[in-house]
């Protein structure tokens, strides 16, 4: 059963969809606006087990928070979802080899990211 997701995003609209979107899990939603943010919150919450991570931020990017978090091992150790509206393809195939596990392209419809996850975390699909 999932029980905790980290949504990394710079916008406070889309954290609220997620929100909304991710209740069918039943989980707890942590949020950080940026890739520093993401690592500081990794740093303090062990139990995280999925990261939906934006690659356009500011103070630092999801391509650059993936090489810092690839440096300890995190995208082995947490699955990774880059969802962006970043059409850069060299950006997505980057996330994808610094250890995201997918890709979504925003908007997208709920039911490819409930079916990805259940993918990537097979147990998630017992919520």
């Amino acid at each position: 059963m999932l029980k905790k997701i980290l949504v990394v995003d710079d916008s406070s609209l889309i954290h609220q969809m997620y929100r909304l979107v991710m209740s069918r899990y039943k989980c707890e939603i942590v949020d950080a606006m940026n890739g520093q943010e993401a690592l500081d919150v990794l740093a303090l919450q062990k139990d995280v087990q999925l990261i939906l991570l934006d690659i356009n931020m500011p103070v630092m990017n999801g391509v650059q928070f993936l090489e810092k978090a690839s440096q300890s091992g995190l995208p082995a150790r947490i699955p990774v979802i880059v969802i962006s509206t970043e059409g850069k393809e060299e950006d997505t195939i980057r996330g994808l080899r610094l250890g995201a596990k997918g890709y979504l392209k925003k908007p997208f419809n709920p039911a490819d990211l409930y079916t990805l996850i259940e993918k990537i975390l097979p147990q998630a699909a017992a919520a």
